[in-house]
C-alpha cells in the first residue's frame, strides 16, 4: 500500500467511524461544548463540512484543467455553514465528507500523480491528492477527536490516522509551537513512542524541532501512545485527556510541553 493509499484508507475508516456516531446524535447532543473552545459539536461538524466542501472544490477544479479557486469562495461556504442549524450541519457534513472521500477514492494512481492547483499562498502548484489528503486527514483525526471528547473524555485518536500522521507534523512544529513556553529552557528530549513504535529528538530551542539524531544523554524523556503525541502536538493532551502509557522524565515536563504547544 502507498503512503497515499494509507492516507485514503484512513480518511474512509475515520468518516465511517464519525458517521456511526454523528448519525445518532440528538439535539442536545450536537449542543454540548466541543473539545474546540467556544464551539458545540456541530459547529465543529460544521467545520469539517465546510472544509470537505472547499476541498472537493479544489480537486474538481484541478479535473477540469483550472489552475485555482475563485478569490473569496471560501467565504461564501463558510458563511453558509455557519448560519445552518445544528441538524442541518451534522446532516451536511455526513453528506459532504462522504462526498470528498468517495472522490479521494474514484481517482487512479496517474490521476493522483498529475494533479496540481495552485492555491494562492503557496509558492508553486500543490500536489492536490497526496497533499490535500495529508492535510485533510490531520483536519479530520483531530476534530473528530473534538467531537468524540464530548461524549467520553477518554477518547483517542483512530490508529490508522495516528500512524500515518505520527512524524508528518515534524516540519510544522515551528508553527504550531510556543518557544515562549521554554521560558529560557534549551533541552534535547527523547520522545518513544507506542502503536507504532518510534524513536525521536524532540529539540526544545526557538524554533522548537525534531529528528531522528537522538543524543545519547538526552535530558529528558517522554514515553506515550503516537495518538497521544499527535494530540500534545495539537495541543489536545490535558491532564483529564492523558492516556495510560504517558510517562516523563528529567526535562520533559508535560505542563512545560502543554504550554509550549497550546493548540491550534
Amino acid at each position: 500500500m502507498s503512503d497515499v493509499d494509507a492516507v485514503i484508507k484512513a480518511l474512509r475508516t475515520g468518516h465511517d467511524g464519525l458517521a456511526a456516531l454523528v448519525d445518532g446524535l440528538g439535539e442536545d447532543d450536537l449542543a454540548r461544548p466541543s473539545g474546540v473552545s467556544d464551539w458545540d459539536v456541530s459547529q465543529v461538524l460544521g467545520h469539517l463540512g465546510s472544509g470537505a466542501e472547499i476541498a472537493s472544490a479544489v480537486i474538481h477544479t484541478a479535473l477540469d484543467g483550472g489552475a485555482s479557486l475563485v478569490n473569496g469562495s471560501n467565504f461564501a461556504v463558510w458563511d453558509r455553514w455557519n448560519a445552518m442549524s445544528r441538524r442541518t450541519r451534522a446532516r451536511s457534513f455526513l453528506r459532504a465528507n462522504e462526498s470528498l472521500v468517495g472522490l479521494y477514492e474514484s481517482l487512479d494512481a496517474r490521476t493522483r500523480a498529475r494533479l496540481r492547483v495552485d492555491l494562492g499562498f503557496l509558492t508553486e502548484p500543490f500536489d492536490v491528492v497526496a497533499g490535500t489528503a495529508r492535510l485533510r486527514l490531520s483536519e479530520f483525526a483531530l476534530h473528530s477527536w473534538d467531537v468524540r471528547v464530548a461524549f467520553d473524555e477518554h477518547a483517542t485518536l483512530a490508529p490508522d490516522a495516528a500512524a500515518v500522521l505520527l512524524h508528518a507534523k515534524s516540519d510544522l512544529l515551528p508553527w504550531v509551537s510556543e518557544a515562549a513556553g521554554l521560558k529560557g529552557l534549551r533541552a534535547v528530549i527523547e520522545v518513544i513512542t507506542t502503536e507504532p513504535s518510534s524513536r525521536f529528538a524532540l529539540r526544545l530551542q526557538s524554533p522548537v524541532s525534531a529528528d531522528f539524531d537522538v543524543p545519547e544523554h538526552p535530558d529528558g524523556t517522554l514515553t506515550l501512545p503516537a495518538e497521544a503525541w499527535v494530540r500534545l502536538v495539537a495541543g489536545r493532551l490535558s491532564p483529564r485527556n492523558s492516556p495510560a502509557g504517558v510517562v516523563s522524565a528529567g526535562a520533559a515536563d508535560l505542563d512545560m510541553l502543554r504550554a509550549v504547544f497550546p493548540g491550534y
